[in-house]
């Protein structure tokens, strides 16, 4: 059986507000358009405005064959190749506290670099620790750490990307917690102790001096535990590069990166398509993911796919 090649964009449609209308979105790269006319919809990921996950990350573990719902996929589990451990990622974060609600600062917005994040896990370390939690320096992204512990076991979290730049009030905060009440209550605790440690922190002192943002709080996203290691898909490939500017609802950013990738990445699937290949093309907005497959259904789709005839509509306006 031949090998499927799997790419998944995410931010392929610009991020909206819950409630408000679709942006119009740039005209469609022309690789994209070819790409398109020769495939067929297939799965289709669709998420409510209150999911815990982005539909990025539901496709991602599909393709993955991940277990769990969308708020218990065990992502610190499956990245780090841990077994049998519960645990999660904790995300240091900037909260903005209104009157009446909290803004969570887009993740790419607060710089921590290796120093800063090692200085501020040695402070904060020993209070996790004395909750059974176990905290480990994990470079591989940025502002990132592993935790290790039994709280992490059913606990439900929310992704920062559902999160980042939306108004969170007090109903919304209470509700990423889990049916384990007792660990998202733990947490709370700790995000409460953490606030008022780091308020005073030669750390935030020194960034505010520099202009940055102050890291003020901390996220916990991936809780969850596997029985069984599961191997990440060597066929699968994440086309990161429209992310961050769907998420900041940058249009002319978000029109220039579809250039870019649409030159590149787009045309090395359509070369494999083209080539006989077997491949798969996930698009995912903040609503919706949508997978399309090779068009196989006779004479005319290839012809149609030869001239690179476009769909009436943009099925990014559909995400």
């Amino acid at each position: 059986m031949p090998t499927t090649f799997h790419l998944i964009i995410p931010g392929a449609a610009l991020s909206q507000e819950p409630g408000s209308p679709p942006s119009s979105q740039a005209p469609k790269p022309v690789n994209l358009r070819v790409l398109l006319s020769a495939m067929v919809a297939t799965t289709r990921i669709d998420c409510a405005d209150d999911s815990p996950a982005a539909p990025y990350e539901l496709a991602l573990a599909l393709a993955n064959g991940l277990p769990g719902e969308p708020g218990h996929i065990p992502w610190a589990a499956f990245e780090t190749g841990s077994v049998g451990v519960p645990c999660a990622f904790i995300k240091l974060c900037h909260l903005q506290v209104g009157a009446d609600h909290i803004l969570l600062s887009p993740p790419e917005s607060l710089v921590v670099d290796l120093e800063t994040s090692s200085v501020l896990m040695s402070a904060m370390a020993p209070y996790f620790l004395e909750d059974g939690i176990t905290l480990r320096a994990y470079p591989a992204l940025q502002g990132t750490w592993f935790a290790t512990g039994e709280p992490f076991r059913n606990l439900r979290t929310v992704s920062t990307d559902r999160l980042a730049g939306r108004r969170l009030t007090r109903s919304m905060l209470e509700s990423t917690g889990s049916s384990a009440n007792s660990s998202a209550a733990l947490l709370r605790r700790l995000q409460n102790e953490m606030q008022m440690l780091l308020y005073t922190h030669p750390v935030n002192e020194a960034r505010q001096q520099m202009r940055l943002l102050p890291v003020n709080s901390f996220w916990v996203t991936g809780a969850g535990v596997l029985d069984s290691k599961i191997p990440m898909s060597p066929t699968v490939r994440i086309e990161p590069r429209l992310h961050t500017a769907a998420l900041r609802r940058d249009p002319a950013a978000h029109a220039q990166a579809w250039q870019t990738v649409d030159a590149d990445t787009c045309a090395d699937l359509l070369a494999r398509l083209r080539a006989g290949e077997e491949v798969l093309l996930t698009l995912c907005g903040n609503r919706a993911a949508q997978t399309f497959e090779r068009n196989k259904t006779g004479f005319f789709s290839r012809f149609k796919s030869l001239l690179g005839l476009q769909p009436n509509q943009d099925v990014r306006e559909q995400l």
